[in-house]
């Protein structure tokens, strides 16, 4: 005699968790295994495309002694780091925050450092900002900078970071041009119009998903990535647009075609060519290009930290999320790790609210994540199919998303409204998050303390605004000196 064992029909608020689930927070947050792994592959088709762009960046820098960055060295190493990282702030802090190399500083070290010391010093400052970074964060400084900004400057750098991520994915999708004419600086496509079928792509992916959104679709983000990705291969293999660097009707960071093999042994030569010798350039440089570095870094993470955990609903009423001290430690490693790889400087990734915006809500969707750029490593072909032209749509998308957070700041008061204003303004226009953030603050201490609010104003703020000014003033500081 055989005896069934009945169903379990207890709800699932009754049924036993199991040790992985709690580690997670799955259920707690409202979130479910499936959801998790579907955010996790939003996010890495969302930000695929750092894999080929940091490389493009990089390889672009000629250093003092005139050698440059090989581009598949940089390609493995920026797989390699971002997915390391992703993984560890996903288990550390247990956050769906993914990692990768940040675009701002990788500029920076590639127009403006290198053309003062070699790629392997450039790299030495990178790791010396994120142990600065560690230590601001391990010694609790950074938390109590965190905490001394105003609730208003929080969600104001919220949406500042929605607009400046549509903003990007404007530029990449080609709707935004620039124009070479001082007014107006930047239009409409080609001449004012949408001229282009990698555009036309971007335009259609965007309405598509706006539709699924809309209509509460589960995966609506993936289905309209996968779907903006197909008709863009099949659109490739008719008409052979070609890159735009070719063709001006072409695609942009990456064609979506397949040539030759999926599978490329990661070239990971660049890692540990770190060097600390300065010896070449003069201290006042090597500290003004450190304090630049530490400032772009700390401010553009806070930035980042703030908006996702508003937008996954883990932040609280003063913009605090959980294992907040975790987060910022592991967040500086990550500039850490970007300089022993030559990676450039990792940090949070803006693109991980396309993860949240499909349901993401804990660090298990950051595991998905990095185990996708491990394998990216050996899959780059693969990697690049994805055009920025529809990785595009899923950025516009979630920057209306995160602007949505304005309706929660009351603006009547002028004093809180021109310092959000220039928060939420400057970020796009300057195509910086630590500038957006910089002007806020300042404006901040500047308009209430001569508005009779100046007891309102936290010490700490004061100081980094003072900071700010200094990180603004940065060039003629060094002009003065000689540095």
């Amino acid at each position: 005699m055989t005896t069934e064992t009945a169903p379990d029909t207890r709800p699932e608020s009754a049924k036993p968790i199991s040790a992985f689930d709690r580690f997670f927070q799955i259920t707690e947050r409202g979130s479910t295994i499936g959801t998790e792994v579907r955010g996790g592959l939003v996010t890495f088709i969302t930000m695929a495309y750092i894999v080929v762009l940091n490389p493009i960046i990089l390889s672009a820098g000629v250093d003092v002694d005139g050698n440059q960055l090989a581009f598949p060295a940089v390609a493995a190493v920026t797989a390699l780091t971002a997915g390391v990282m992703t993984i560890l702030f996903g288990l550390v802090a247990r956050l769906p925050f993914a990692f990768a190399a940040g675009l701002g500083i990788n500029s920076f070290l590639a127009f403006s450092v290198v053309g003062q010391v070699t790629w392997p010093e450039a790299m030495g400052l990178v790791v010396i900002n994120g142990l600065i970074i560690v230590l601001l964060a391990a010694t609790g400084l950074r938390r109590l900078i965190f905490d001394a900004v105003p609730y208003e400057l929080k969600i104001a750098i919220t949406v500042g970071i929605g607009l400046f991520i549509a903003f990007i994915g404007f530029v990449d999708a080609g709707l935004v041009t620039a124009t070479g004419q001082n007014s107006p600086p930047v239009g409409l496509g080609i001449g004012g119009s949408i001229a282009t079928v990698p555009t036309l792509v971007f335009v259609v992916t965007l309405l598509l998903t706006g539709v699924l959104v809309a209509r509460k679709v589960k995966g609506a983000l993936l289905i309209g990535l996968v779907t903006g990705t197909v008709l863009a291969v099949v659109i490739e293999a008719i008409w052979h647009l070609g890159s735009s660097v070719d063709n001006e009707g072409g695609w942009g960071l990456s064609v979506p075609a397949l040539n030759g093999s999926l599978f490329a042994v990661p070239d990971l030569s660049l890692v540990g060519d770190v060097s600390f010798d300065f010896g070449k350039v003069g201290i006042l440089t090597v500290v003004m290009l450190v304090f630049t570095l530490v400032f772009t870094n700390f401010f553009d993470a806070m930035g980042t930290l703030t908006g996702l955990s508003k937008e996954a609903g883990l932040a609280d009423e003063k913009g605090n999320f959980p294992r907040l001290k975790s987060a910022l430690v592991v967040e500086g490693v990550g500039a850490v790790a970007g300089g022993l790889t030559s990676g450039s400087s990792n940090t949070v990734f803006i693109e991980s609210g396309s993860g949240i915006g499909e349901g993401a809500r804990t660090g298990f969707a950051n595991i998905i994540t990095g185990v996708l750029f491990l394998l990216a490593m050996f899959l780059t072909p693969l990697a690049q199919i994805v055009p920025s032209e529809v990785a595009a749509a899923a950025l516009v998308i979630v920057g209306a998303m995160m602007m949505a957070q304005i309706r929660d700041l009351d603006l009547s008061n002028f004093s809180v409204l021109l310092p959000v204003f220039l928060t939420v303004i400057v970020m796009p226009l300057t195509y910086s998050i630590a500038n957006g953030i910089g002007a806020g603050f300042i404006a901040w201490v500047v308009v209430r303390s001569l508005s009779g609010k100046a007891k309102t104003i936290s010490p700490l703020l004061w100081v980094v605004a003072a900071g700010f000014v200094l990180y603004f003033a940065r060039g003629p500081i060094e002009a003065l000196f000689g540095a």
